[in-house]
C-alpha cells in the first residue's frame, strides 16, 4: 500500500487524470463521427497505456532532476522525501518509456508521433544541457506544445484514422485545441506561483519571479474567463457538430465556478494557491468532459 501511494505521488495524479480524460474525450469525439458502429476498445486501451507511460516518464524525470528543489517546494514527493530511492526513480521511468514506445510503434504513426514529440520536449524540459524549465518562455512552450497542440491534434488523428479511416480534423477538435492551448498557458504560469521560494534559490527564472505572482494570477484568470465567454457564444454563431445547449450552459457554470474560486485565493498563503492550481486542473478536466458530452449527445 505504501508503494502504491508513493507511486501515485510519483506519477503526479493530476497529470495522469488530465492525460486519461483528454484521451477519452478525443476518442469519443472520433467515435461520434462513426455513428458508434465499432468501438475499437483494444486500440483505446493501448493508446491510453502508451500515453500514460510517456506521462510517467516525463514527470518522473522532472523529479529526478529537481530532487533538491522539491525538498523545498514539494517535500511530500517520494524522491524528495526518501520514500523512493533514485535507483527506483530511474527504474520506473525506464520501464515507462519502453512501454510507451513499444505500444506506439505497434499502434501506428499518429500515436508514435505523439509519444516521440512529447518525450523529446519532456526530456529537454528537465535535462541538461537544455533544461528548458529554467526559462519561463521555453518552460511554458513545452507544456503548451504537448498539452495544447500535440495531444489534441495527433491523438484525435490517431483515433479518427483507426475508427473512421480519415485523416482530417473537424472544427470541433480545432475549437477544443484552442481552448486547451489557453489552459496550458495558464497551467504553465500558475504551477510556479507556489514554488517561488525554491525556484528563487536555484535560479529557475519563472514568470512569477519576473513580474510578480499577482500579475500572473490576474492575467491567467482573465485568459480563462475570455475563453469561457467565447465558448458560451460559439454555438449561437457557428455550427460545429456538438450539442449547443449543453455546451453553452456548461461553460456558463464553469465561468461562475472560476470566479467563485479565485475570489477566495490569498496569494500570501501557499496552501490556497496550491488548492487553486489544482482547481485549474479540475476546470481543464471539465473542458474535455464538456466537449465529449456535447459530442455524445449530438447536435441540438
Amino acid at each position: 500500500m505504501d508503494f502504491l501511494i508513493n507511486f501515485i505521488r510519483f506519477s503526479r495524479l493530476h497529470t495522469v487524470i488530465g492525460t486519461t480524460l483528454s484521451i477519452l474525450a478525443l476518442y469519443l469525439l472520433a467515435l461520434s463521427y462513426s455513428g458508434y458502429q465499432d468501438w475499437h476498445l483494444p486500440e483505446l486501451f493501448l493508446t491510453l497505456a502508451s500515453c500514460l507511460g510517456a506521462n510517467i516518464y516525463i514527470v518522473g524525470l522532472n523529479q529526478i532532476t529537481d530532487v533538491e528543489i522539491d525538498r523545498i517546494n514539494k517535500p511530500y514527493l517520494p524522491l524528495a522525501s526518501g520514500a523512493f530511492s533514485m535507483r527506483m526513480g530511474y527504474g520506473l521511468i525506464t520501464i515507462s518509456v519502453l512501454l510507451s514506445l513499444g505500444i506506439a510503434f505497434y499502434i501506428g504513426k499518429y500515436l508514435l508521433y505523439t509519444v516521440l514529440l512529447s518525450l523529446a520536449l519532456g526530456t529537454a524540459y528537465s535535462l541538461p544541457p537544455f533544461r528548458l524549465k529554467r526559462f519561463y518562455f521555453w518552460a511554458a512552450f513545452c507544456i503548451i506544445a504537448v498539452r495544447g497542440l500535440i495531444v489534441n491534434l495527433l491523438l484525435f488523428l490517431n483515433f479518427h484514422f483507426i475508427i473512421n479511416g480519415r485523416q482530417n480534423i473537424p472544427p470541433a477538435v480545432w475549437l477544443l485545441t484552442c481552448a486547451i492551448f489557453v489552459f496550458s498557458i495558464v497551467i504553465a504560469w500558475f504551477k510556479d506561483i507556489p514554488d517561488m521560494e525554491g525556484d528563487r534559490q536555484y535560479e529557475i527564472r519563472t514568470l512569477s519571479l519576473r513580474i510578480g505572482a499577482r500579475k500572473v494570477f490576474l492575467a491567467g484568470n482573465i485568459l480563462i474567463s475570455m475563453v469561457f465567454a467565447c465558448l458560451v457564444a460559439f454555438p449561437f454563431l457557428w455550427n460545429f457538430e456538438l450539442n449547443g445547449i449543453v455546451f453553452s450552459v456548461a461553460h456558463v457554470l464553469l465561468l461562475v465556478l472560476l470566479w467563485g474560486a479565485n475570489s477566495r485565493v490569498d496569494l500570501r498563503k501557499k496552501v490556497t494557491v496550491q488548492q487553486y492550481y489544482q482547481f485549474i486542473w479540475l476546470l481543464f478536466f471539465m473542458e474535455y468532459i464538456t466537449f465529449a458530452a456535447a459530442g455524445l449527445i449530438g447536435v441540438s
